[in-house]
């Protein structure tokens, strides 16, 4: 399923893996809390990916539908990423949450992904949601990163928990990313 912010693969499931496809509107010289002792990398305009899950194992509970909403929030009361407003809908559908709508909270900035999502300059623009237990994380990076539309920006960034993957990329064709995904992804999600 697509519509023009989401591309969804999977009904079934509560929790998954993600990507989001970010554009950065201007370029951005910022470090990624603790990552290479606070090291600054300059990240130039344009469009990035970042790979993530919320796999739970609580039944009952919306690990996904919570982990993204919590990505398109800021810190410290700035505006949200404009694509919440959308989210929030999507995942008061039940079938997303099981038990009611599920409402931003305050965020602390936590994850690598974090100190990225937290500026203006930054917009979430589409997610991309795989709604499966499995761990897929380390092979969509994999696939990922062998791409010729991907550019590394430094090992093992957002993913200090992988021993060989980096799971924030640059891009420079988002729409053939998108095409890959839309013909890899049941196949990749299906052989875990």
């Amino acid at each position: 399923m697509s519509t023009e912010q989401f591309t969804i693969f999977g009904s079934k499931y509560r929790s998954g893996s993600y990507i989001l496809l970010i554009h950065l509107s201007c370029t951005l010289h910022l470090a990624f809390g603790r990552f290479q002792q606070g090291k600054p990398f300059t990240l130039p305009e344009g469009d990035y990916l970042y790979i993530g899950s919320a796999l739970g194992n609580n039944q009952n509970g919306s690990p996904l539908a919570r982990r993204l909403i919590r990505h398109a929030s800021r810190s410290g009361g700035k505006a949200p990423h404009a694509i919440q407003a959308a989210m929030i809908k999507l995942f008061s559908e039940g079938h997303f949450t099981g038990n009611g709508a599920i409402e931003a909270t305050d965020k602390k900035l936590r994850w690598h992904i974090d100190y990225l999502l937290d500026h203006k300059e930054a917009e979430i623009d589409h997610v991309v949601i795989i709604r499966n237990p499995l761990r897929v994380e380390e092979r969509l990076a994999e696939f990922l990163e062998s791409l010729p539309e991907t550019a590394l920006i430094a090992p093992r960034l957002g993913a200090q928990d992988t021993r060989n993957s980096s799971h924030l990329l640059r891009i420079t064709n988002r729409e053939r990313i998108l095409e890959l995904l839309r013909q890899s992804l049941p196949e990749m999600v299906c052989s875990g």
